[in-house]
This record gives C-alpha cells, sequence and structure tokens, in this order.
C-alpha cells in the first residue's frame, strides 16, 4: 500500500492512445508541409540556410509517423522535444508566451512529448504487439 501506482484501464490506454494521435498527427502535417518548396524561402529569414528544408521536414514527419504507430516512440518523442526547443529558442527567440510570435503551442507541444517520453508507447502501439522491442526503445 505504500506504492502508488496507475491503474490499467481501457479509457487509460484510449486516452494516452488519443494524446499520441493528436501529437504525432500535428507533426506529421506541420513536417508534410515542410516538403514544399515554398518553405525553403522562409529559411533564410530565421537565420537559417535553404539546404536544411528536407532535415526539417524529416524530422517532424517521420517521429510523427513512429509516435502515431507506437514504434520507438521515446526516441521519436525525444526527436520533437529538441525541436521544440529548437523553435522556442531559436525560432521565436522565447520573447513572448502569447501573440503572433508566441511560444505557447511550441511549449504545449514540448510537454505533450515529455509525457509521450515518460510513459512511453503504451498498450495499443506496435511496440505492444511486438513485445520483442526492449522498453528502451519503445
Amino acid at each position: 500500500m505504500t506504492d502508488a501506482q496507475i491503474r490499467q484501464s481501457k479509457i487509460h490506454d484510449i486516452s494516452h492512445f488519443g494524446l499520441r494521435l493528436a501529437v504525432g498527427s500535428i507533426f506529421i502535417a506541420v513536417g508534410f508541409i515542410k516538403f514544399d518548396p515554398s518553405f525553403a524561402g522562409y529559411l533564410p529569414q530565421m537565420g537559417l540556410p535553404a539546404d536544411l528544408q528536407y532535415l526539417f521536414a524529416l524530422e517532424e514527419f517521420v517521429p510523427g509517423i513512429l509516435i502515431v504507430a507506437g514504434v520507438l516512440t521515446r526516441i521519436s518523442a525525444s526527436v520533437l522535444s529538441l525541436v521544440m526547443l529548437g523553435v522556442i529558442f531559436y525560432i521565436n527567440k522565447a520573447s513572448q508566451f502569447i501573440g503572433p510570435n508566441g511560444a505557447e503551442h511550441p511549449i504545449i507541444l514540448l510537454a505533450a512529448s515529455i509525457v509521450i517520453i515518460t510513459i512511453g508507447p503504451g498498450r495499443i502501439s506496435v511496440s505492444h504487439l511486438v513485445k520483442k522491442i526492449p522498453r528502451y526503445l519503445q
């Protein structure tokens, strides 16, 4: 009775999958938009070389897919956390919380990614179905 345990229920599994689905879908959509050649025109305005367009697209698109599927979830969420830290401190300059260039959305996505790192893929995931993937890779 001295240690607390999270009750494993169907609602817990569904809500955990819902969080992964929401976060992954956002990153898939944003990453997909960055494949458009017109995105390369925005990078020099932010002080970044235009050659990095596909790297920026892939670093959001691929982890988003992996998070939704529940494969390499912690690693993918870690990559996305680093991306969000870059957005908060380099792109938005952490100058304001709310406003046109506010950091509220990247902070929410950072917090959700940290939650995914902490709780892992959950039972509604490919990792749970395979059961041979080591826990630290889930």
